[in-house]
């Protein structure tokens, strides 16, 4: 609930873009040939951050002008007059710089005026997203004055400051993204996956709409990777617009809670395709070192050809071979192993299949998180790890480019639509021999 001090404020912004729209008059500075050439000679960056308090000067000048007259000049008409100035500062480029601030009083009820200007130029969230955006790319709260500070009467950048500055914008950018609407969104593909953070298990989905481009939908903190925790995360995403009868593939990392809760929502309109590095991973782990190379390059080669029964053949070699070597890894390489192939059952262009036959589309997103995320240095309780993973993959979804191969996603689409027809008059099929049975 705003309160009443809030409202004037926004009530006199209004104010003041209304008339600023309807202005014809132009703001004209006046800066002494002397006193440019005087900056000019400290730099061009200092002429520039001086010119452009003088134009804030001159704006809050101007709109004192239309409220209350011009200087020195009785009108008995007038609703407002002068009182003098007090201190205040504007925000530019992030930095809170002192002004004097000219005041206006009204005739009738002697209240102070606010001015939209001021109240427009002192907004606090230019400063709060100045902060997040520069911690972002790897400035630390400790070194952030000494690295900003560009007016030498600035102030507001001490660490506590910043701190309290990123809290506040971190939390705007965690709350939108959790919020932002999916409806419009027609994605054809979802990238699921969990990592170890600091201790904590983070879900994170990543979707790629038919453009090539990937959004992150949504993140989930627990104890551990559970069905309790995906299906939170794929009910938020339902109720925020996403439609789990859209037939869709969804990239995973092996995880049978991410499997189950996909089935749960999405059905057979679920294609479900594992991630082949994470396999790959997993049976050489069983293994001695002197053989990982070998296995990594088959089961690589394997999942590289363009036939699907060229590929399980060379898989199911492979398999009878660690039999008699590892019992282990060979039943970890069939477990699941048909998930694996899903791309190449769906036969999508070979540079797409490569894009989406593993979750390096997300684990991209969890090196930015990893890289950005060493600035802190003591994790506390509440919404830290959120707010801080939430705005790495906010920063990181704004630098991605259009996935590899991103041009054939409309043949991903329509074998997407085709076979999930078959698996429907499948199930017709399966189910009128069951009633025929009855």
């Amino acid at each position: 609930m705003k309160k009443q001090y809030q409202i004037r404020a926004q009530r006199a912004i209004d104010q003041f873009q209304e008339w600023a729209k309807g202005e014809v008059d132009p703001i004209q500075l006046s800066l002494p040939s002397a006193d440019l050439l005087k900056l000019a000679q400290q730099g061009l960056g200092e002429l520039l951050r001086q010119v452009g308090k003088l134009f804030v000067e001159n704006v809050l000048e101007a709109e004192v002008e239309h409220v209350a007259g011009e200087r020195s000049k009785p009108d008995p008409q007038r609703e407002a007059y002068r009182w003098g100035t007090e201190r205040g500062y504007v925000v530019i480029d992030g930095q809170k710089v002192p002004i004097e601030k000219p005041r206006v009083r009204n005739r009738q009820n002697n209240r102070e005026i606010p001015l939209g200007s001021y109240e427009l130029f002192q907004r606090a969230s230019l400063v709060a997203e100045t902060v997040w955006r520069k911690i972002m790319y790897g400035l630390s709260m400790r070194s952030y004055k000494e690295v900003v500070q560009q007016f030498v009467d600035a102030y507001g950048l001490e660490k506590s400051t910043v701190s309290e500055h990123f809290v506040e914008a971190s939390r705007v950018k965690l709350e939108q993204l959790l919020n932002r609407s999916l409806s419009g969104l027609s994605l054809c593909a979802i990238f699921i996956d969990g990592t170890i953070f600091k201790g904590e298990h983070l879900i994170v989905a990543i979707g790629l709409d038919r453009f090539g481009r990937k959004i992150v939908l949504g993140i989930r903190q627990g104890a551990t990777e559970n069905a309790t925790v995906v299906g939170d995360l794929l009910s938020d995403l339902l109720q925020r617009g996403v439609d789990f009868g859209q037939p869709r593939l969804y990239v995973v990392d092996g995880s049978k809670a991410i499997y189950s809760a996909i089935r749960s929502y999405a059905g057979e309109a679920a294609f479900i395709q594992r991630c082949q590095v994470h396999k790959i991973r997993n049976v050489t782990e069983y293994l001695p070192e002197a053989q990982r190379h070998a296995v990594k390059f088959r089961m690589r080669a394997a999942y590289l050809m363009d036939n699907l029964a060229d590929a399980k053949n060379a898989l199911f070699q492979l398999h009878d071979e660690l039999v008699n070597v590892n019992p282990s890894a060979a039943g970890s390489l069939v477990e699941g192993l048909d998930d694996t192939l899903t791309v190449m059952d769906l036969r999508i262009q070979h540079k797409l299949r490569q894009a989406l036959s593993c979750t390096n589309g997300i684990e991209s997103g969890f090196s930015t998180v990893s890289r950005i995320c060493l600035q802190v240095k003591r994790w506390q309780g509440t919404d830290h790890r959120l707010r801080w993973v939430g705005s790495a993959l906010v920063f990181a979804e704004s630098g991605w480019s259009r996935i590899h191969g991103y041009r054939y996603i409309p043949g991903l689409v329509a074998a997407l639509e085709r076979n999930y027809q078959i698996r429907l008059q499948h199930q017709q099929k399966v189910l009128a021999r069951h009633l025929g049975a009855a």
